[in-house]
Parts: C-alpha cells; sequence; structure tokens
C-alpha cells in the first residue's frame, strides 16, 4: 500500500456531499488527532471509536477501509 487511509479518505472529501463517505471525510479533515500516517486498520479503527464522536457507524469506516484496500490493489 503506498497511501495511508488517510490520504486515500482525503480523496473522497466533498462540502457539498451528504455521502456518508464524504461526510466523515470531512469530518476526519478537521480532526487534528486523526491518526495522519497510519496504515493499519486496529490502530485506525481503535481511534474512531474513542475519538470520532463525528462517525455515527463504524459500519461507514469499515466500508471506507474497504475502498482504500481496493483503491490500493
Amino acid at each position: 500500500m503506498h497511501k495511508t487511509f488517510y490520504q486515500y479518505l482525503m480523496t473522497q472529501r466533498n462540502p457539498d456531499s451528504t455521502e456518508s463517505i464524504a461526510e466523515f471525510a470531512n469530518n476526519a479533515f478537521f480532526d487534528q488527532q486523526f491518526p495522519k500516517q497510519s496504515k493499519d486498520f486496529h490502530e485506525v479503527s481503535q481511534y474512531l471509536e474513542l475519538n470520532a464522536g463525528y462517525l455515527p457507524s463504524m459500519t461507514i469506516f469499515d466500508d471506507s477501509w474497504q475502498a482504500y484496500l481496493a483503491s490500493e490493489a
């Protein structure tokens, strides 16, 4: 994998979208503590579970992670 998850997520940003992944990306952009250098599922997942009140469901993260893996294949 070449990109970090955060780098992939930033490609999904769209302030005008109501899609869940775009809203996740928009909110992560403003999250100063987001693990921006991580490529590790468990590290990012644990961070989000403990700190990301802006993520209404971890399913959004799971779907985003799968799209991230597919983009790196």
